[in-house]
């Protein structure tokens, strides 16, 4: 297994988050790795839904748990994978809130490609959580 967690804070609501991660279609304006998102349900889970980051092929997932305010998971598997990412709200109280994102990349391949595709993956954390939290923070 291969995992990466990013947490921050910030000065906003748990629902100024969960607001904008409800919203699939409008996370390309605060997240530059998402160029378009086709999504074939509610955002809820067993949902599934397409990303295509600018200038890459699509990217098929599957929303597996949905707790408003709170966290949502998803899901991509490919041939001897399973890359997982945790999308988490912690209630720090006084006005602060946590946001954590987590990826975990499972599956007979994970020891190999994990260490190769993982970075890929969340290299851009830091960047999506600080801009997720300053937009959500001037809603």
């Amino acid at each position: 297994m291969w995992t990466y967690e990013f947490s921050a804070t910030a000065e906003v609501t748990p629902s100024a988050v969960w607001t904008l991660w409800a919203d699939p279609l409008s996370w390309h304006t605060w997240n530059d790795g998402v160029g378009e998102v086709e999504v074939h349900g509610p955002f809820a889970a067993g949902t599934a839904f397409t990303m295509t980051p600018p200038g890459e092929d699509a990217i098929h997932m599957t929303i597996t748990e949905v707790v408003p305010d709170q966290a949502w998971i998803d899901v991509c598997e490919l041939p001897g994978l399973a890359i997982t990412t945790y999308h988490l709200i912690d209630d720090l109280g006084g006005g602060r809130t946590k946001v954590t994102y987590r990826t975990e990349i499972t599956g007979e391949a994970a020891d190999e490609a994990g260490p190769e595709i993982g970075p890929q993956i969340c290299a851009d954390f830091p960047d999506v959580v600080a801009k997720l939290l300053a937009v959500a923070a001037s809603a």
